[in-house]
């Protein structure tokens, strides 16, 4: 029972996390003609969803309530 009050406490503090930080992405996009090769490298910071954020939070609250209620009761 302490794994999933554990696993639920996690999931909420993404949550959290996830709506001040941004994931970074990098790509490389570029052109190819015979030995020449052209490319440019591109840097994304991309936050998720609040929607996302919410349901991890909402879901890690869950769990742990789930699991504490079920401890007492």
């Amino acid at each position: 029972m302490r794994i999933l009050f554990w696993a639920g406490l996690l999931l909420v503090i993404f949550g959290i996390a996830s709506f001040f930080v941004p994931l970074p992405r990098n790509e490389t996009r570029g052109v190819e003609a015979g030995d020449v090769k052209i490319a440019v490298k591109v840097h994304r910071s991309e936050r998720v969803p609040p929607a996302v954020s919410a349901v991890l939070i909402l879901g890690g609250v869950g769990t742990m309530f789930a699991v504490t209620r079920r401890k007492t009761g």
